[in-house]
């Protein structure tokens, strides 16, 4: 039997326990976090975009209350494989590398940036030295004696945009058609066309645009030779499973960012012109439909390459489920791009 003393004793103990297990508890589900890591995809050296992004987080950090890392990269996987491991929150994506985050990194599209020249948009393009006679047709003889630069396998405007729109349609592909292909980022790649390292190479127009404002000025050795339709400005991209609190802060500080007519709104305007932003709308996941649109078409042209009358077939049904979707979110909503044309 047990003594009076012992059972005090036991019943001292299993309190303590339970306290212990409840202070356990408390110490790593204590309500929403503090800290987010915010991503950036570095188009630039990661010396200028935090230069551009710095005054942005800070404006951040004092509106939401949350302390804000920024986390840089120029690959574009890193950032997705980061959101994914869940070292980072949330982050300014491209269209491309935004779709694999939701697909791969429980990522969710939440806003979109826009464009302060009133376009909504921006185009892929491909550009030659200012002072060379090549074209379109003179770059697709694919006689291998032209150096190329391209984009990441991620990036919409310096690689899917040129494949789907200008090299699969033509039934070439860049490995079999240059002397060689380099991939780098944009500003790197605007370089060394401006410098005559690179024959051609792809690009954007917001990257042409924002470079021409600047002192170094490469733009004005380049010109365009081919540009894409319209492609959709970039999402901004958080994890799922963030806490509801932290989300509700984050999404109030984007759509509000820049609005308004008070000299700190004009201050956030000029903090967000360089990086030729006008401000954030609300978006979802269907701001991706045009980018997997454009996919599905490269797919199909891949498919119709090998002949194989079941993988056409394949990716035929494909991009008719997704045309299906984007005719229905434009049907419910009115703001999704245009697609793409077919190739």
């Amino acid at each position: 039997m047990i003594s009076r003393r012992s059972a005090i004793v036991i019943a001292a103990s299993l309190s303590a326990l339970a306290l212990a297990s409840c202070g356990q508890k408390s110490a790593t589900t204590s309500g929403p976090k503090d800290t987010v890591t915010f991503s950036i995809l570095s188009t630039e050296s990661a010396q200028n975009m935090e230069g551009y992004w710095k005054p942005i987080l800070a404006d951040m950090e004092k509106q939401t209350g949350l302390k804000v890392k920024p986390f840089f990269s120029s690959n574009y996987s890193s950032l997705i494989v980061a959101m994914g491991a869940k070292q980072t929150d949330l982050g300014w994506f491209s269209n491309a590398s935004g779709l694999e985050a939701v697909r791969r990194s429980g990522g969710e599209v939440f806003a979109r940036t826009f464009d302060p020249s009133g376009t909504d948009g921006y185009k892929s393009v491909i550009i030659v030295p200012s002072d060379s006679k090549l074209t379109l047709e003179g770059l697709l003889k694919c006689d291998k004696t032209l150096n190329f630069g391209i984009g990441d396998k991620k990036s919409t405007s310096g690689t899917l945009a040129p494949m789907t729109y200008v090299f699969i349609p033509a039934g070439v592909k860049p490995e079999n058609c240059f002397k060689t292909v380099l991939s780098a980022s944009h500003d790197a790649n605007l370089a060394a066309v401006g410098n005559h390292k690179l024959d051609a190479s792809t690009n954007n127009t917001t990257a042409l645009r924002l470079n021409a404002a600047r002192a170094d000025n490469k733009t004005g050795k380049v010109k365009v030779i081919w540009e894409s339709p319209t492609l959709p400005e970039d999402p901004i991209v958080w994890r799922k499973d963030l806490d509801p609190v932290v989300k509700e802060k984050l999404r109030q500080f984007f759509l509000t960012y820049g609005q308004g007519d008070t000299p700190e709104a004009a201050q956030q305007r000029a903090n967000l012109a360089r990086l030729s932003m006008g401000g954030f709308k609300p978006a979802d996941d269907s701001h991706l439909l045009v980018v997997r649109e454009m996919e599905a078409l490269e797919q199909l042209g891949l498919a119709k390459e090998t002949g194989d009358q079941a993988k056409i077939a394949a990716a035929q049904k494909n991009l008719d489920g997704i045309k299906a979707e984007r005719v229905a979110a434009e049907g419910k909503a009115g703001a999704v791009p245009a697609a793409p044309p077919a190739n």
